[in-house]
């Protein structure tokens, strides 16, 4: 069943329902109301009967009081004694009591009785003298008129409710498609995409953004354009990894193939091959790395480290590197604690240190800052190389991303991994990462991590 469908009989059986309710109460309210007219007339014509009846010493009747009295058309009386004898009945071919069940009650009382087809309403009223009872009136009146009014209105009230629920139905049905027509819109371009396996198309805006429907269209739009960034993040990561294994592997083959044609040993085509084997260990456990960073499946002991004393450790590792090739300093220094993992910490460090010395021309400089800041320990890392291009900043902490034309690889250089894996470390820390360049002037990294609380 369609949704379409669904709405229109969901809409209709609701004010079909709105409808019997309220046809109900007008039913039940014109038909009490109709009662009680009939009702105070019985009670109205019962009290002039009684105002004219006379009763004798010996509790008998005399007829003659009510032989000029004459009620309205429709009604009907009768008078018994109360030995069970008709005294007066109008009209005068009335001979069976109007209600049996009730002559000898010691109250008013209204009831109804059914004759043939016509229903009618009596009251019984019982008669008493200062020397006890003396009989019971009963005056009557057919309920064909009110029984007919009432037929007449439930068949009118229903339908009204029949019109009202076809009118509502097609209103419905009209209205459903009108509203619905952008999902099949939808439906169909997101087949079509799906079809062609064309992620770059979108969906027309063709109603207004603030609705339901538009806020979808607006959703889904969003969410081809991320899976186009993925996908092409995916494209770029399967090409950059080929290329990253390719080039190691050709030099393998390479001196593989030299060893055997000189049919020696040779230190220089040995040395080149464990070079590229340990680029190849060192990529695959980078790989390794975010993937299971991004599975959720790399666990960090969350410590008190002293951030000051991991800095002087890569520090000292890092002029190990540098040589005399590119100066590196310290030039502020606090005692800083954070909670983390010491391991991940560190990593972060040696890579944007590592990365700045690769970077850094001969005779550049690379100086190292820790300080508090507020709440949170500050990190600079900054470099006098030929720096990074604008349009490159928001990509740099993306998988294997290069800015080709400021940073050229060393040999041992890195894979475009280092600056994604510390993101993620960074991030899940609890801090941020930061990067401001200037080409030909430096580029400077800033890391943010909360400081351990008092």
């Amino acid at each position: 069943m369609s949704l379409r469908l669904r709405l229109t009989l969901l809409y209709t059986t609701l004010l079909g329902g709105v409808l019997l309710i309220f046809g109900s109460l007008v039913y039940g309210l014109v038909s009490f109301t109709l009662l009680q007219q009939i009702d105070k007339t019985l009670a109205s014509t019962a009290g002039q009967i009684v105002e004219q009846i006379r009763v004798g010493e010996n509790n008998r009747f005399d007829p003659r009081t009510l032989e000029g009295y004459q009620p309205s058309e429709t009604l009907v009386f009768q008078l018994w004694d109360q030995q069970g004898t008709l005294q007066v009945s109008y009209p005068a071919r009335q001979r069976e009591p109007l209600d049996k069940r009730n002559q000898n009650t010691g109250q008013p009382k209204y009831s109804f009785v059914q004759d043939g087809p016509n229903r009618i309403r009596i009251l019984n009223v019982p008669l008493e003298t200062p020397r006890g009872p003396a009989g019971i009136l009963q005056v009557a009146s057919s309920l064909s008129v009110v029984d007919t009014t009432l037929s007449t209105l439930a068949s009118v009230l229903i339908l009204l409710v029949m019109a009202a629920m076809f009118a509502a139905g097609l209103g419905a049905w009209l209205i459903t498609d009108q509203a619905l027509s952008p999902l099949a819109a939808v439906t169909q371009m997101a087949t079509q995409i799906t079809n062609a396996d064309d992620l770059q198309r979108r969906i027309p805006q063709t109603v207004s953004p603030d609705d339901e429907i538009g806020e979808l269209i607006q959703a889904f739009n969003q969410t081809l354009e991320r899976l186009e960034q993925l996908f092409n993040t995916q494209r770029r990561f399967l090409t950059d990894v080929s290329h990253e294994l390719r080039t190691p592997l050709t030099v393998i083959k390479g001196n593989i193939g030299l060893l055997r044609k000189l049919g020696e040993s040779d230190e220089e085509s040995l040395s080149s091959i464990e070079i590229e084997v340990d680029r190849l260990s060192r990529l695959v456990g980078d790989l390794l790395l975010l993937a299971q960073a991004e599975s959720g499946r790399l666990p960090l002991a969350m410590l008190p480290v002293e951030l000051d004393t991991v800095l002087l450790e890569v520090f000292q590792q890092m002029r190990i590197l540098a040589g005399d090739r590119v100066g590196l300093k310290i030039t502020e220094i606090d005692q800083v604690q954070v909670t983390g993992d010491r391991d991940r910490l560190k990593q972060v460090l040696f890579n944007l240190v590592s990365n700045a010395v690769q970077y850094t021309p001969r005779d550049g400089q690379v100086s190292l800052v820790l300080r508090r800041a507020g709440t949170r320990a500050q990190i600079l890392v900054t470099d006098t190389g030929p720096g990074i291009p604008l349009e490159d900043l928001p990509h740099i902490f993306e998988r294997f991303y290069r800015t080709e034309k400021s940073r050229r690889r060393t040999q041992g250089g890195g894979f475009g991994l280092g600056l994604s894996i510390a993101y993620w470390i960074v991030r899940n820390h609890g801090g941020t990462v930061e990067v401001t360049s200037r080409e030909g002037k430096g580029t400077t990294f800033c890391v943010w991590l909360p400081l351990t609380p008092e």
